[in-house]
């Protein structure tokens, strides 16, 4: 940044240094508004310093992302953001949950039966459901043409996954997504592991597991990045889930470049309008295998696709039911 005004803070600062000395005479010749202006500087001077610092922290990640085809400009721009600073807490928080699971899987206790979450089926959520369902019922009934799926389907993912589409996360896609992506050296994440007595067996796995993850947050990085550029969306502005899910139907990166329908018909898929996303969601299921006539069981095998839990899938379509009730109820 080298102006006159930089260049007149240096020399004040150079001043004040060779008067150190004595320190009396320096603070009864150098005015006031100088003092200020060498305050400001060294504020702004630490402030471009931790910025460089930030910014050096990606640059193994920078690098490797220009090598892979996106222009570095771009790349670069992402990165200095201010608000995107590497934190090795996003893979350990990760790793600590998969620990916990891999132990208390070991231990023998009676298997837990898969089960509807009755949270949803509380009596004031369904009828949200159904007032999103009825506001919506133009483009559920377009989709349900379309694809096949009932739009007391896609209401019901979109209430669990996202309240109807009110709540997408709060944290900053790229930035869950780049600091996986930079984990690779389990060095980085393991002052924050929490268990301290694992086996070498199990930090072996752990180890592993964390340069997996690295991998997929490297994927789903570039993923987001691509999806940015598509959709003219800056992507540091993507809010996303914890774990870097996006949009209203709450899609990992990838499943939004291959499953991501624009049904606004306005050349852009953005997973964050309600018709695009209820497309999209569409597509997905109709892509895993639901058609007409599915069983109960078979239903339930294509929606543990959208998101692998057993309790998820039942609730989904317990959900679906309440609001096919609901509909009857108000317009029979």
């Amino acid at each position: 940044m080298p102006n006159k005004w930089m260049m007149s803070l240096r020399r004040k600062w150079v001043l004040f240094q060779w008067t150190g000395s004595d320190l009396s005479l320096s603070m009864r010749t150098i005015s006031a508004a100088t003092v200020f202006s060498m305050a400001a500087f060294l504020f702004l001077a630490v402030c471009v310093a931790g910025a460089h610092a930030a910014e050096n922290d990606w640059q193994p990640l920078v690098k490797r992302l220009v090598d892979d085809g996106f222009e570095q400009a771009y790349i670069e721009s992402v990165f200095s953001d201010e608000e995107v600073v590497y934190s090795p807490e996003i893979m350990a928080r990760k790793m600590n949950s998969l620990v916990e699971i891999k132990l208390s899987a070991r231990k023998p206790s009676k298997a837990r039966q898969p089960e509807v979450m009755d949270r949803y089926l509380n009596p004031i959520l369904i009828a949200g459901a159904y007032a999103f369902y009825r506001d919506n019922r133009a483009i559920l009934e377009r989709v349900e043409t379309d694809f096949g799926v009932p739009g007391e389907i896609l209401t019901a993912l979109m209430l669990v996954e996202t309240k109807l589409g009110k709540q997408v996360g709060r944290h900053k896609g790229v930035l869950i997504l780049a600091s996986m992506a930079l984990s690779s050296d389990f060095e980085l994440v393991r002052p924050h592991v929490a268990r301290k007595d694992l086996s070498p067996e199990m930090m072996d796995w752990l180890v592993k597991r964390t340069g997996e993850k690295a991998d997929w947050g490297y994927r789903e990085l570039k993923s987001l990045l691509t999806y940015a550029l598509q959709s003219s969306r800056p992507v540091q502005t993507i809010p996303s889930s914890m774990y870097g899910a996006i949009g209203k139907c709450q899609f990992i990166p990838s499943s939004a470049l291959h499953y991501g329908v624009d049904g606004t018909g306005d050349g852009v898929v953005d997973l964050f309008d309600t018709t695009d996303a209820l497309y999209s969601m569409a597509n997905y299921v109709k892509l895993h295998g639901w058609k007409e006539d599915l069983s109960y069981k078979e239903q339930l095998k294509v929606i543990y696709r959208y998101n692998h839990s057993e309790s998820y899938a039942m609730t989904i379509l317990a959900v679906s039911e309440k609001i096919r009730k609901t509909k009857e109820f108000f317009e029979n």
